[in-house]
Formats: C-alpha cells, structure tokens, sequence
C-alpha cells in the first residue's frame, strides 16, 4: 500500500465528483470510504490494493463496475435504485442494494478493477478541434493527426461533429450522423479554416477500447456517471461514428508508438499530435522519451511538411502554473518553434475561456 489510503482515495474523488456536477458520484465514493473503514466489502476488495488508488483511479473503477452491472441489467435491482433521468434517487436506498451485489459479484468485479479507467470525454473536442484549426491556419495543404491515449479514438472524428460555442457555430461539411457539442465559450471566437480538414488519422493506448465490440461499448459507458445522462448521449452518438469510420487505435507503447508514426509520417501534410487529460499518466521516463521523439522530429520539420503538438492537460505536467481542476490548450509548431496557450478549459469540455492567437 502506498502513503495514500483508499478511503482517502475514495473521499477525495467524491470532492472532485462534486466540482464536476455529479452528486451522486460523490456521494457514492463517500459511502464506499466508510464502508472501507467499517470493514465491508469495499475493504474486502480493495483492502489489498498493491499500487497508488489516486492514480489508478480505483474510485471510477469501483463506480464504474456498478454502473456496468446498471447498464447490462436494465430490469435488475441495482438498476431500480440507480439514478435514471427524471427520477430520484437516495443513497440510503442505493447502497445496500450496492454492496450486496457486490459480494454476489466479487469473482467479476475484481476483474473489472484489474483495468484502468477509459473515460476520454469526447466533449473535450470543443477545444481540441478550434486548436487543431489554429494549427492548420497557416498551413494550406492536407492535416494528420496522431492521437496519443487515444481510448477507443472516440475523439478522431471530432471533425464529424457540431459545435456550439453560444458566440459561435460551427457543423460538419462531412455527411452522416453528428454528435452536438456545447459549452460555454469565453473570449474570442475561434478561427475555423475552410481549408482545415482530417486526412488521416491514427491513434494508440495502452488498452485500446473498440466501439464495434458490445464489451468495450458497455466499459466506456459504465464510466460516464449515472446522473449525467447528456453525456452518456454523446458517449453514444460518438461511439456511432466511430464504429461507422472503423476506427481501431493501435495497442502500444506511446513512446514507441509516436516515434515509429514521425518516422514514416508524410512530407506533404501538417502532421498534429495531440492528447487529452494523459500526459499526467505515463511514468517520467515515457513522457520524456515521447517529448524528445517530437521535439527532435520538430527540428526537421519544414514548411512543406510542418509538425504541431496539441497538449489539453494539467498546466503543472506541462510546467505552468496549475489553474485549480482547469486544464489548458497548449500548441507547439514547428518548423517555426512557436508556442502558445489556446485556451483554459474544463476537463469535461464544461467551458472554454479561448485566448485567441
């Protein structure tokens, strides 16, 4: 066990939960602490845990293998007690029904909690796509993008989507079924090039989800939180187009992976990669050696063949100062050198302060 516990691990996810609008998250993650502490069935599953619970995120594993469970058994008795839109809830009532499923599960749950949490928001793509216009704005030839934990790519096809910023709109010119994106926009609006436009694109994780498997469709719902239901929505419609598109991130080594793609990535295009919320993740040494495979390819890149770096992560990874749970929009270009902060922005794409070029 490490110097933070679980029950510590537990209260302050349902702090964050809470900044995060979901109620019932937060309140779920403080029962599960006391029942830790109590000696329940949370202790008896975790009790164990060899490695850091904040970093492995076990709180959204825990909520999320019942989620899972709520999604897969719309009739079972979890399900009655969960939250459904329109309808209350009490945890009083919620968690009995919890932890006795819980310990008629155990053999299952503790499977589920053996994989990390896949929660790439696809509504981060309202800032993502307005950054990767600013770096296709100076550039008028095709864009490739490499997406690095990448999830199940959900965020690939954010050039598929409609956007609505309240000052600004922006829609797809591609046919097929969209996924509506909303926030609230402060600030300039964005500039959104007619000529800014998806060529090819790719991606990797680590434990890349697929959204034409049933499986990993019901993981990546089973993370969005049961009383945000507006998100499961676009969880949903996301899902649609990937699976339309045949989007398959590849599994593999970030490092690894990136350096093999800017070895063999075209002359003709502005190739972009970018990332969201997973910078944070890898060990020092993964994100020194991913820094270094794009910076030293930076040095090559040349105005036939420009390469940018679209970072939406916590300032303090990326050595600014750290803005509360905000994340900022960073972009790096080369063969220029440029290097500028977009954006501030919500980690679920809640809002936008946009700080123009």
């Amino acid at each position: 066990m490490t110097g933070v516990t679980v029950p510590e691990a537990l209260r302050q996810q349902a702090i964050w939960c809470q900044a995060f609008d979901s109620r019932f998250t937060a309140e779920l993650c403080d029962v599960m602490a006391d029942d830790f502490e109590a000696g329940g069935i949370i202790a008896h599953l975790t009790g164990d845990w060899p490695t850091h619970p904040i970093q492995d995120a076990l709180s959204l594993r825990l909520a999320g293998a019942l989620h899972a469970i709520v999604l897969s058994e719309p009739d079972g008795s979890l399900a009655q007690v969960w939250p459904k839109q329109g309808c209350d809830w009490t945890m009083e009532e919620a968690w009995p029904v919890a932890a006795e499923i819980l310990r008629a599960r155990e053999s299952w749950v503790r499977e589920f909690l053996t994989s990390p949490p896949q929660t790439n928001e696809v509504r981060r793509a309202v800032g993502l796509w307005p950054g990767l216009c600013a770096a296709a704005e100076a550039f008028e030839g095709p864009m490739d993008v490499l997406e690095l934990g990448a999830s199940a790519g959900l965020i690939l096809s954010m050039d598929r989507f409609h956007y609505d910023g309240g000052t600004w709109q922006w829609d797809s010119p591609i046919d097929g079924p969209r996924v509506a994106m909303s926030t609230q926009w402060s600030g300039p609006a964005p500039r959104l090039p007619a000529h800014a436009a998806i060529r090819h694109r790719a991606a990797c994780d680590q434990n890349p989800l697929n959204a034409s498997k049933a499986e990993d469709r019901l993981r990546l719902r089973s993370y969005i939180w049961p009383d945000q239901p507006e998100r499961l929505e676009r969880l949903n419609a996301a899902m649609e187009i990937a699976e339309a598109q045949a989007i398959t991130p590849d599994a593999g080594d970030a490092a690894d992976w990136i350096k093999a793609k800017l070895a063999t990535r075209a002359k003709d295009a502005l190739t972009v990669i970018y990332h969201s919320v997973f910078f944070q993740y890898p060990p020092q040494s993964v994100r020194d050696a991913i820094t270094q495979a794009i910076e030293t390819e930076g040095a090559r890149a040349t105005a036939e063949a420009p390469l940018a770096w679209l970072r939406f992560e916590p300032g303090g990874i990326l050595g600014h100062a750290q803005k509360g749970p905000s994340m900022i929009l960073e972009l790096i270009e080369w063969p220029s050198g440029r290097r500028r902060i977009l954006a501030d922005i919500d980690p679920h794409g809640r809002f936008v302060h946009w700080h123009g070029a």
